[in-house]
C-alpha cells in the first residue's frame, strides 16, 4: 500500500520533516511512502495512494501557493480520492507563526476531496498534524514518523 507524502519546501525544513514522515510510513509492514515535492508529483501518485500526507511552510497562515496549485490542478481526481486517508504537517519560522491554520488550510482541501482526515496520534501531540519551528528537532522528527505510521495504519484499517 502506498502513502503519498507531498510537500513544498523553500528552505529545506519542510522537506526534512517530510522525510521523517516517509520513514514512519515505511516502518509499517506492507506500506511504502512515495515522497514527492510539488514540482514532481503526478496524478498517478495521487490515484495510486491510499493516503496523502501533505505539508507546507507557513505563508500568511496558509499553505504555500505551490501546494495549493497541486490540489487545484488535480481537482479532476476529487471523486477518486474519496475515502482515502488525509493528514497535514507544517513548518514555520516562529513559534506563533500560523502552523495550525496552515494545517487547517490543507485539511480543508482534503475534506473537500472527500478524504478521511487524521491528526497526529496521542503519543505525539494529539492535535491537527505534525509541526515544528524552523529546522525539525529530534522530537519533531519522532512526531513526524508517528504521523506517518498513523496514516499507514489507518489506511490499512479502511482498506480491510
Amino acid at each position: 500500500m502506498q502513502i503519498l507524502v507531498l510537500y513544498f519546501s523553500k528552505s529545506g525544513n519542510t522537506k526534512k520533516l517530510a522525510q521523517a514522515i516517509a520513514n514512519g510510513v515505511d516502518s509499517v509492514e506492507g506500506a511504502s511512502a512515495v515522497l514527492r515535492n510539488t514540482e514532481e508529483v503526478t496524478k498517478d501518485d495521487f490515484l495510486n495512494a491510499s493516503g496523502v500526507i501533505a505539508g507546507s511552510p507557513v505563508y500568511f497562515g496558509l499553505m504555500a501557493a505551490e501546494l495549493k496549485k497541486v490540489f487545484d490542478d488535480f481537482i479532476s481526481l476529487r471523486k477518486k480520492m474519496e475515502g482515502k486517508v488525509g493528514a497535514a504537517f507544517a513548518t514555520s519560522g516562529d513559534p506563533t507563526g500560523g502552523k495550525e491554520t496552515t494545517m487547517f488550510s490543507i485539511i480543508q482541501v482534503m475534506m473537500i476531496y472527500g478524504m478521511v482526515i487524521v491528526g497526529d496520534p496521542m503519543s505525539a501531540t494529539g492535535h491537527y498534524g505534525t509541526a515544528c519551528v524552523k529546522e525539525p528537532d529530534e522530537k519533531a522528527m519522532e512526531n513526524g514518523a508517528k504521523l506517518g505510521i498513523r496514516v499507514a495504519e489507518t489506511a490499512f484499517k479502511l482498506n480491510s
